[in-house]
């Protein structure tokens, strides 16, 4: 059984595969271990790309390009996909190596893919 004094570790963990792309986004971490990484600091929502949650319960990766460009879950693994909860939010109780590797693949993929990305205009 996992708890949450393994929780730190997750998010470290996870912290990792986002760190990669601090120069190039703006990296916002906090000592709690949550993360995030932006387009522009406050400013649109859709400038969230990536972040990372340390709840009571679990670990939550935010991956906002899957919500945007849903075709990239198309190759996802049915291990990953019973991560999901909602359309961007991964969740973890312990570090998976595995899962975290598909998960690096497609944090690179989606940021990639984000990065000319604009949101719809909104009709009125």
């Amino acid at each position: 059984m996992t708890s949450a004094a393994e929780f730190p570790a997750v998010a470290a963990r996870l912290r990792a595969i986002l760190e990669p792309y601090g120069d190039r986004l703006i990296w916002d971490a906090s000592p709690s271990g949550d993360a995030k990484l932006e387009r522009s600091p406050g400013g649109h929502p859709w400038d969230y790309i990536a972040g990372i949650r340390v709840g009571k319960t679990y670990v939550s990766y935010y991956l906002m390009p899957v919500y945007a460009i849903p075709e990239l879950l198309a190759g996802m693994s049915p291990e990953l996909h019973k991560r999901m909860q909602g359309k961007a939010c991964f969740n973890f109780t312990r570090i998976d190596e595995p899962l975290f590797a598909e998960l690096t693949e497609l944090t690179a993929t989606g940021i990639e893919r984000f990065r000319d990305w604009q949101p719809p205009e909104r009709k009125r």
